[in-house]
Formats: C-alpha cells, sequence, structure tokens
C-alpha cells in the first residue's frame, strides 16, 4: 500500500497521471493524530454534570471524530443519528493504550442498540487508516494546486470524473474506469445496477437510476467507490439473504457499522473438531461465492485469517470485504482495455494504492482455494493433528494440493471436494454449533 501525499506522474505525452511517491512528515503527522487522540478520549469518557463544555463544542468534536467535517468526500450520514443520541458506544476503549497513540487504528469494537433489541456487538470503522485517509486528503489538495490544505469536495466536484456522473442518471462502465477497487476491476452493467439498487445512503434505495440522487449523493457514492469497497459489497450480498457477508447497519461521515465478530485467529489452538468445522465452513462458503444463482462469481485476490470471523453460534462469515473481486457469469468478461489519462485521476489513488488487478479473464477457477489452504487452513490442519492420529494424512496430502498454484484448477477443485469429504466427518453435532444444530442430529448433510 502506498505511503505518499502526492500522486503525480507523467506519461509519454507529458500529460500527468495520478500514483504514489513521497511521505508525509512524520512529527507533522504525530501532532495531527495527538488532537484527534485527545477528542476521542472526551467522547469515551463523556462529559460529567454539569458540563464545563457546552453541548455545541461536544458536537463538533463528534463531527471531526466521524469524518463529517469532510464530507461530502465521505460515504454517508444514514447511521449519524445513533451516534449522536449515544445508541452507538465504544467498547474498552482506553484499555488498548497501544490504539491511543498509533495513526494506523482504523477498527475499534463497539456496541449498538435499537428499540427491537438490547445492546449488540458491533464494528465502527473508518475506510482506511487515519494515517492513510491524512495522506490522501493532502493529495486530493495537491492534485489542484491548492498545497496540502483546502475543501476537498470542491476539488473532487470540479473534475472531469464527477462532471460525467453529474450528467448521467445510470451509472455505467465508463465511469468507473481506473478506480483501483478489486469489484470495479470487471465491471457488468448489471453489477453496476446492483450497486445503485441497494446503496444503503439514499432515501429511495431500490432503483438503478439516479434520477434521485443529489450532487452530494453521486459524490458520496464515487468517492466511496474509489477509497473502499467493503460497505457495497455487504449491501449488495447480504447476510439476510444467505450470503456469508455480516450485516452493515450504516455510515457515518468517514465510519461505517457492522455487525461484531470473533476474529478467526484466536480459534488456531482451539480443539481439532472445532478447527474441522471451521476449516469445512470456509471451503463451504468459497465454493458458494463461485457459484452461486445470481451468476456473479466472487473471488480472492488476496487473503489473511484478518478476513473471517465466528458468531455466537460458531458461524464462520468473512469480516473483511475489502480484497474480493467479481466477475458477472452472465454478462461475460469485458474487454482489457488500456486505461486512457481521463481514466487516471486523483480518483484512481485516494484507496492508497496504485495498483491494477490482472485482467479479468487471467482469473483462475482455483485462484480463491489456493489462497485460502495457502493462508488460512494451513493454520487450522496441523501436521501435529496427524501425529495424534485425530487427523487421516489424506487431510494433508489434499490440502497441499489444494495450496498449490501449480496444479490443474480441476485437480485443485478435485482434492477440495475429498477434503470437504474428510472434514465432514471430524465436525462435531453438539448445541454449542448452533447453525447446524439440532438438524446434524438427523442429516448426515449437515
Amino acid at each position: 500500500m502506498c505511503s505518499c501525499y502526492v500522486w503525480r506522474v507523467f506519461n509519454h505525452t507529458g500529460l500527468p497521471l495520478w500514483c504514489c511517491d513521497s511521505g508525509v512528515s512524520d512529527t507533522v503527522m504525530a501532532g495531527i493524530w495527538s488532537e484527534v487522540w485527545t477528542l476521542y478520549i472526551i467522547l469515551a469518557l463523556g462529559t460529567p454534570d454539569p458540563s464545563p463544555a457546552p453541548q455545541e463544542k461536544l458536537n463538533d468534536f463528534r463531527r471531526i471524530l466521524l469524518g463529517l467535517d469532510k464530507c461530502n468526500a465521505c460515504t454517508g450520514t444514514s447511521i449519524c443519528k445513533k451516534f449522536f443520541k449515544d445508541e452507538i458506544r465504544f467498547e474498552r476503549w482506553l484499555t488498548a493504550q497501544s490504539n491511543l497513540s498509533s495513526a494506523d487504528v482504523r477498527s475499534y469494537q463497539g456496541n449498538y442498540t435499537d428499540s427491537t433489541a438490547g445492546w449488540r456487538p458491533v464494528v465502527v470503522s473508518r475506510l482506511m487508516s487515519p494515517h492513510l485517509q491524512q495522506i490522501s486528503d493532502n493529495s486530493i489538495c495537491t492534485s489542484a494546486g491548492k498545497g496540502k490544505s483546502c475543501s476537498i469536495e470542491a476539488v473532487l466536484k470540479a473534475t472531469s470524473r464527477f462532471q460525467r456522473w453529474v450528467r448521467s442518471n445510470v451509472l455505467l462502465p465508463s465511469m468507473v474506469k481506473g478506480l483501483v477497487t478489486p469489484m470495479l476491476r470487471c465491471p457488468s452493467q448489471r453489477l453496476l445496477d446492483r450497486i445503485v439498487r441497494r446503496y444503503f445512503e439514499v432515501t429511495d434505495v431500490g432503483s438503478v437510476q439516479m434520477k434521485h440522487f443529489s450532487e452530494k449523493d453521486k459524490l458520496r457514492l464515487l468517492y466511496t467507490l474509489a477509497v473502499n469497497q467493503q460497505p457495497f459489497i455487504m449491501q449488495m450480498f447480504p447476510g439476510a439473504e444467505g450470503w456469508p457477508f455480516l450485516r452493515y447497519h450504516g455510515s457515518c461521515g468517514r465510519m461505517m457499522v457492522w455487525a461484531g465478530s470473533t476474529p478467526l485467529r484466536i480459534l488456531f489452538s482451539s480443539p481439532l473438531e472445532r478447527r474441522a468445522d471451521i476449516a469445512y465452513q470456509l471451503l463451504h462458503i468459497t465454493q458458494s461465492l463461485s457459484s452461486n444463482s445470481l451468476q456473479f462469481s466472487l473471488f480472492y485476490t488476496n487473503i489473511s485469517e484478518d478476513m473471517f470471523g465466528t458468531l455466537d453460534d460458531n458461524r464462520v462469515f468473512i469480516v473483511d470485504t475489502s480484497n474480493i473481486g467479481i466477475i458477472d457469469l452472465k454478462e461475460g468478461y469485458p474487454p482489457d482495455e488500456d486505461l486512457l489519462p481521463e481514466h487516471l485521476d486523483v480518483f484512481s489513488g485516494l484507496s492508497g494504492s496504485c495498483e491494477r488487478l490482472p485482467p479479468c479473464e487471467t482469473v483462475q477457477a482455483a485462484q480463491s482455494f489456493v489462497l485460502l489452504c495457502k493462508h488460512v487452513i494451513n493454520n487450522l490442519l496441523l501436521p501435529n493433528d496427524v501425529q495424534s492420529g485425530h487427523l487421516p494424512k489424506e487431510a494433508v496430502s489434499f490440502l497441499a494440493i489444494c495450496a498449490d498454484q501449480s496444479q490443474s484448477d480441476q485437480r485443485i477443485i478435485a482434492a477440495v471436494q475429498t477434503l470437504k469429504d474428510i472434514l465432514q466427518t471430524l465436525r462435531p453435532c453438539s448445541a454449542l454449533y448452533g447453525y447446524r444444530y439440532p438438524e446434524c442430529l438427523y442429516n448426515d448433510k449437515f
């Protein structure tokens, strides 16, 4: 990931394109974030009665904390009332002292409530880390020759890309060319229509037309697409419809909120039956992403154990969706055309990365399985399990095939299915696994 504040390079014609080349002073960043963390502490602790500061000042603090002062270069405002009514609260705020001194903390544990239920765990996350966000903002101002301070919204609205957005009532593939978020590498019209139809941050959801979008709505949509695709995957493919993604609650400024979960990595030392169940679920989830009734093939472009989590019923979910690509199997691969200068603008680098993924037709059918087996399942199924006699040797052999990129797609996929069959026999049937109990008592499928 780039660490920079200017993304200016030049092509052979001398026209400016955008990429990364220089950093921000650590001293400057330390000064900025010492002030921001002070605001965080004030909000976390609350203010005693009578308050020494006016309510208006506290609200100003909240606006800075949430990034509302940077809207409409933000992701939305759908959940702001929850923050200002204290119905979203941060958890264990002051116990993680390292978080208070780090400029790279992006996500925080919290709790959420509404009129229908008690408090529930959530994740409150920025679009990107505070350090990278400051770099991104600086780059916007620098791109317009404004130094490091300007009206970010005004600069973005003046770009030729945004002016094309303003004139269009339909989100077209040409309008997202040059954006580097993985799901936009192979955009089809059907995919872009689904983004617009499921966009949670506008009042009239459900239409593929953007006639009801104001200019601020279009800028928020474009800005978020350029910076982080996480909220869109959760909105387009919700868990309520059977997808393996957590519930998206909404956004406020540059903060987004979704359901909380237990990190997968803390389960690596669990008994084998627990780890076998997790491995089975991960393989099953990955299969379902590439083969579903919507004919959208979702695939991993990068992976780590932090990408996954579990809920109280031991069901596994994908927590981080920022590295998921999408291919529309119904409309086929779009042509991999060279990007023109107008496609490479300030929006092309707002995610902090200048890397463009390979063409869609180069994505292997087994790519997701290779990444999953190599970087996650290898940590779940251990050699000691074989030595103890609890895990068949064949499982390790098939896992090795799954993690080997040099193997053919057909052989990897066959190994995955055999590995699933082995893991199926190791999965427990217990009330602790609420997502499959008591069905497992009566049906071997579970």
